[in-house]
């Protein structure tokens, strides 16, 4: 009998996705685009590498104006987790596997448009696959208007212990994100992504690489030679990409100043209220220290806990991910500046200097 390939002992180390499924995926995602659209993701675990062979869509569902914590509803964004998926999902692998085809749930994907895809739906849909479908399974995110403009951006995301643990106490105060030592930088782990091609599909690409020299009879005058100069490379209009990005991390700027005088907010009505605790407390141990000399009855100190409420800490997490948001958005800038900053550079070298 051939040994277990698979060792669910060992850590997940790498995702391996066939072109297939990229394709699938692109489709997918392109054909809804700037929609948010998700699909489940079939393969297996083989030796700390996460074979993914196979994916299907979801169908998008109907969402509420609003969920339990108040924000706004997605139904596309919502789908891997609704239950009116659950049939569906069961059967499209019942019939998977009756075509024998790998139908092993190894987690889900999502599209997304610059990057934008850190929000309470998507940590909510992959820890709903870490803790409940298999411990082992990753989300696959599609950046569809970074491919669109000719690299293809896809990517591999696991949730960290640190963050599954708080996510099921289900509190992110700031004594829960101390206790379990979770910063911004400890939501997601990234893993290696390759693409598999097929034995007959790397041939076909080899022989694509390498195109047969055509003769010299049929050479045109008109054709451009391989060392014709490209002044593509000396246009210095800022690419909209780039500048869509700086607009939408102005945005998550904004966002996160906003979070912090909630959180400042909470801080004043907490203090106000510590204060008029204590005072509370100082009078009441200056009348029992009275009826004690009087021989009177104490008054019970402990009363204040019925008297005052104190404000409810408002959750952490809207904030740890849009600081994360805002990290996904610096670097996607830092890495689409570098061309721009050498032109203006080279430019600026190039102008003559006035003298005083």
């Amino acid at each position: 009998m051939a040994a277990d390939k698979t060792n669910p002992a060992s850590p997940l180390k790498s995702v391996r996705v066939d072109a297939l499924v990229v394709l699938k995926i692109c489709k997918h995602a392109s054909s809804a685009h700037p929609q948010v659209v998700t699909g489940q993701l079939l393969g297996m675990d083989v030796d700390g590498e996460l074979q993914i062979t196979n994916s299907f869509p979801f169908p998008s569902v109907e969402a509420p104006a609003s969920d339990e914590k108040g924000s706004s509803g997605d139904g596309a964004a919502a789908a891997p987790r609704a239950k009116a998926n659950t049939y569906y999902q069961t059967e499209m692998v019942r019939c998977l596997r009756e075509m024998n085809v790998d139908a092993n749930s190894v987690g889900w994907y999502q599209s997304a448009s610059l990057g934008n895809f850190l929000n309470t739906n998507f940590v909510e849909n992959q820890f709903f696959y870490q803790s409940s479908l298999n411990e082992r399974t990753v989300a696959l995110v599609h950046d569809t208007a970074r491919s669109i403009s000719g690299a293809l951006s896809l990517r591999a995301f696991r949730l960290t212990p640190q963050f599954m643990a708080a996510q099921k106490e289900g509190k992110f105060t700031v004594e829960s994100l101390q206790k379990h030592n979770l910063t911004y930088r400890d939501i997601l782990v990234e893993l290696p992504l390759t693409i598999h091609n097929s034995h007959l599909l790397t041939s076909l690409l080899h022989q694509l690489d390498n195109p047969a020299p055509a003769p010299l009879s049929e050479l045109s005058l008109s054709a451009p030679m391989p060392l014709a100069p490209n002044f593509d490379a000396l246009d210095l209009s800022i690419d909209p990409f780039l500048e869509k990005n700086s607009d939408l991390l102005l945005e998550s700027i904004e966002t996160h100043y906003s979070e912090v005088n909630n959180q400042q907010y909470y801080n004043r009505q907490l203090a106000r209220e510590q204060t008029k605790i204590t005072a509370w407390q100082t009078k009441r141990k200056s009348e029992n220290q009275l009826r004690a000399s009087a021989k009177q009855p104490l008054l019970p100190e402990d009363e204040w806990q019925r008297l005052f409420k104190l404000p409810q800490e408002p959750s952490r997490l809207e904030t740890l991910l849009n600081s994360k948001q805002i990290e996904q958005y610096s670097k996607q800038i830092d890495a689409f500046t570098a061309s721009v900053s050498a032109k203006m550079f080279a430019v600026n070298q190039g102008l003559p200097r006035t003298e005083e």
